[in-house]
């Protein structure tokens, strides 16, 4: 017997009441985001407690983001294939295990060790419990709002980090940003036993080819290496270009081997899907522009305002409150009424215009008059966006696509931030004569880069319509 992706689509896991499902989902994913911003304002105390160096330093950062960046994609397969359940339980249980480590951590080594085991089960995380949220809503009304609440959680974690960071640091202690994580992470393993069914997985019968797994994490975290060490040593010097060559011959590999493998990680149903392939283009230019925006607004209050970090996280609630409100109204009514695709390129041109406000602020501007707007402006974009992406994704897919689809997402967001925030610390500081030139090209860097989102999310609207996405042939399934 065959079944199409439509079929699938209407198929989802059944469970009598799906939304402790969901808060669980939410709060997984939250962890995962809330990490990659949370120890940003607390590295200086690090610094001192550690006697870490600035070379030393930056690697608590990298450590997390290029295990965490290179494996999404190849997790969301793992669930598609094993079970979002064996998949979900071993990332929470490493993520718990290397939080305890971090925060105990008495050496760098330690320390950037265990930000590293950190970002592998981040990485194992995060494709599953989006994934989730998919398999136990049925598609249409309550699987968009659903994704809205998701969504919204999601688009509030990244700045809700800088404050939970600023708060414990100026609280407890920078240690505390890693040990809240394992009461939190230790509930919702045993909710995860509880709540989610035991069930094979999506893609029972299907395997994943190791080379593909290897090259494409090996390509995705060497590149997000090459991005970082550009900013620090200049893009010309070896330390950059190495893992650049490395990471291109990685992918490469990893596009050969797809070509010709029987156990694909990404699926051509997935490939050729316009849908899903928008999703991920928005979500690497769009949502990747907002990260650059909170990565060079919290400069901006703590440079040019002299804000301290609690003072900077609590600005940023501003953002947060927003993107939690759009995003809810989003998933409930917007992405039904208006469509995803259109609502990603509303979100895209709100992003242009944040940055430009501040584009041309001047040296020493005033919150209520330049950085207010701005923050308005961002947390709407991000309230529309975060669950337009994922309703456009995973809407245009199988059931059994969801944990890949999903990867393929997490990795365009995130891979999309690195590039950006890599592209905006250059041109900072090279800029222009002053700190304040500098900062306004910056800006111009995220505005060109919400520009580019917004012209591939009118392409297709063109391409596609502006409908619900369908998908373009049937994928047969043995039952």
């Amino acid at each position: 017997m065959t079944s199409s992706v439509e079929d699938l689509r209407e198929s989802p896991v059944r469970v009598r009441n799906p939304y402790p499902i969901l808060a669980l989902a939410c709060a997984a994913m939250f962890i995962t985001v809330v990490d990659l911003t949370v120890v940003n304002v607390s590295l200086p105390h690090m610094a001192i407690d550690l006697r870490l160096g600035q070379a030393t330093l930056q690697w608590v950062v990298i450590a997390y983001a290029v295990p965490f960046g290179g494996l999404l994609l190849p997790a969301g397969r793992f669930g598609d294939v094993w079970g979002r359940r064996p998949v979900l339980l071993t990332g929470l249980a490493v993520f718990t295990a290397a939080s305890l480590s971090a925060g105990l951590a008495g050496t760098s080594a330690v320390l950037i060790g265990s930000r590293a085991v950190q970002g592998i089960g981040a990485a194992l995380i995060a494709p599953s419990a989006l994934a989730v949220v998919a398999d136990v809503f049925p598609a249409g009304k309550t699987r968009e709002a659903a994704l809205g609440i998701y969504g919204a959680i999601g688009g509030a974690a990244a700045s809700v980090g800088v404050l939970a960071g600023g708060l414990l640091t100026d609280g407890p202690g920078w240690p505390w940003i890693f040990y809240v994580n394992v009461p939190i992470c230790t509930v919702l393993l045993v909710a995860v036993v509880i709540l989610l069914p035991a069930r094979t997985a999506a893609a029972a019968g299907s395997r994943v080819d190791v080379r593909s797994a290897a090259a494409v994490t090996g390509g995705l975290a060497a590149g997000i290496y090459a991005l970082d060490r550009g900013v620090v040593d200049g893009w010309t010097s070896l330390s950059a270009l190495g893992p650049a060559v490395l990471a291109v011959a990685l992918l490469a590999t990893f596009v050969a081997v797809e070509r010709n493998t029987t156990g694909p990680l990404m699926p051509v149903s997935l490939r050729r899907n316009r849908a899903a392939v928008l999703a991920d283009l928005v979500a690497l230019a769009g949502f990747g522009s907002f990260y650059g925006f909170i990565f060079l607004t919290t400069l901006l209050m703590q440079q040019q305002l002299g804000y301290s970090p609690t003072r900077t996280g609590l600005a940023w609630l501003i953002t947060s409150l927003t993107a939690f409100v759009v995003a809810g109204l989003t998933g409930a009514l917007l992405a039904r009424v208006v469509g995803g695709r259109v609502l990603m390129l509303v979100a895209s041109g709100l992003m242009v215009a944040a940055a430009t406000v501040l584009l041309g602020s001047p040296a020493h501007p005033s919150f209520l008059t330049w950085v207010l707007p701005a923050l308005v402006c961002a947390g709407i974009a991000v309230g529309l966006i975060a669950p337009s992406i994922q309703i456009t994704a995973l809407d245009s897919v199988g059931e059994r696509d969801f944990g890949t689809a999903s990867g393929l997402l997490e990795t365009a967001r995130e891979f999309g931030g690195s590039t950006i925030i890599a592209l905006v610390s250059t041109v900072m500081v090279s800029g222009g004569r002053s700190a304040t030139d500098g900062m306004h090209s910056a800006f111009g860097v995220i505005a060109a880069a919400a520009a580019f989102s917004v012209v591939v999310g009118a392409f297709g609207l063109r391409a596609i319509g502006s409908g619900r996405a369908v998908p373009e042939v049937p994928v047969p399934v043995t039952a």
